[in-house]
């Protein structure tokens, strides 16, 4: 099955992503899945590199890493410019991606997932 997650909210804050991830991640280890993620909006801040997280809570980049390995990451270009995200602060193998390739993703999925 084919699955797209495209991720509105913030990193941390809410569990919105969190929860959102870990279903990808879950999803993206079973055998004859393809996982992909665009995140936009706040959401966007899920691929920024470097996150320092106190010991004991969940970090969203390590969670995105896993679902990176097996599938693919897309970070609103616009959302990336108007949070001050530049493309070398992205999570590696994350992209910044565009509308059009939303819309490309969301006619190749089987299923999409709005969180």
């Amino acid at each position: 099955m084919r699955i797209l997650f495209i991720l509105n909210e913030g990193p941390y804050g809410n569990e919105r992503s969190y929860n959102a991830l870990r279903l990808a991640g879950t999803l993206a280890g079973r055998e004859g899945n393809e996982v992909k993620i665009f995140l936009i909006g706040d959401g966007s801040a899920c691929a920024k590199s470097g996150q320092k997280v106190p010991e004991g809570y969940y970090n969203v980049q390590v969670m995105l890493g896993k679902v990176i390995r097996s599938g693919e990451v897309g970070v609103c270009g616009t959302c990336m410019s108007a949070r001050g995200i530049a493309d070398p602060d992205l999570v590696e193998g994350s992209h910044r991606s565009t509308m059009a390739e939303l819309a490309d993703w969301t006619q190749w999925a089987d299923k999409v997932l709005v969180f």
